[in-house]
């Protein structure tokens, strides 16, 4: 049993990590300030952001569980 779930856990790691990484980030400095003008004019697209962001949450609630299930299974 305590293997399966150290197995789900890492899966649910390396799904955490990659999700959050394939999100955008947020600009800041000059650079965000050029950019933020240009998405009030054309528009951002945040289907994929919000997709993905959605994903991480649920994926970082299923780390969290398998983490206090680890603790708790000896």
């Amino acid at each position: 049993m305590k293997v399966v779930i150290i197995i789900v856990h890492i899966l649910l790691a390396l799904g955490v990590i990659a999700t959050v990484l394939l999100q955008s980030g947020k600009s800041a400095g000059l650079s965000g300030s050029i950019t933020g003008g240009a998405e009030q004019v054309f528009g951002k697209k945040k289907g994929m952001d919000e997709t993905l962001s959605k994903i991480s949450a649920v994926l970082a609630m299923g780390f969290l569980v398998t983490s206090l299930l680890l603790s708790v299974v000896k």
